[in-house]
């Protein structure tokens, strides 16, 4: 069900962006850096174009764990390729240049809520969703990630990281202390969402039986 609702909300949002896409694909397809990779609409197409590629890494490796009687074979594959392959797109774009890269220095913003007015309804809902993937995935995946600091933290420090390599690589961006904020929140919302399946992973995880402890010699 999880599959099938990511899979129709790709499609619906390659509907609503169809023409910007086809506009793009070109480019994509020649394999051309510029005009495909450095843009919104040829990451956003390229992603899209990925998902069946992305959808048999997690029937591979969902099937291999069955094979060696993993539990929770298909949830903890479908985790696994959907936090990397949900964030990695929206981190790529965070980490596009802008047109003074190298050239302009550093900018540095610690002041916080002072950028958030300026952000308006897209930037706010694009920070929202950066690192929400990983939120959502992450505590599935990793049992000790299961808590709502802990993926506040993990949300946070993911997103610094990418504000100091904006900063140290001059990409013309400013490093605010909103977006970490913004960030993190999004990743504790989209935790939240998830919170169901990665408590039932947990409770699945403690039944297991553990091995025996070596016997002294």
């Amino acid at each position: 069900m999880l599959v099938s609702l990511a899979i129709l909300g790709l499609a619906s949002a390659a509907f609503v962006v169809r023409r910007p896409l086809m506009m793009s694909a070109p480019r994509c397809m020649a394999g051309r850096w510029h005009g495909c990779f450095d843009t919104f609409n040829g990451v956003l197409l390229m992603t899209l174009v990925g998902l069946p590629l992305a959808a048999l890494v997690v029937w591979a490796l969902a099937r291999r764990r069955r094979a060696a009687g993993v539990p929770s074979a298909w949830w903890m594959s479908l985790a696994e390729v959907g936090m990397v392959y949900g964030t990695v797109p929206l981190v790529w774009l965070t980490m596009m240049p802008g047109p003074g890269a190298g050239i302009v220095p550093g900018r540095v913003s610690l002041v916080p809520l002072r950028d958030l007015v300026t952000m308006g309804p897209v930037g706010i809902g694009g920070n929202l969703l950066i690192f929400a993937a990983l939120g959502f995935f992450a505590p599935m995946r990793f049992a000790v990630l299961a808590s709502v600091p802990r993926i506040l933290a993990l949300g946070a420090g993911c997103s610094v990281l990418v504000e100091t390599a904006q900063y140290v690589l001059r990409l013309d961006r400013v490093s605010s202390v909103d977006d970490v904020l913004v960030n993190a929140a999004g990743a504790v919302l989209a935790g939240l969402a998830s919170r169901h399946w990665w408590r039932t992973m947990a409770e699945v995880a403690s039944d297991q039986p553990r091995p025996a402890p070596a016997p002294a010699r």
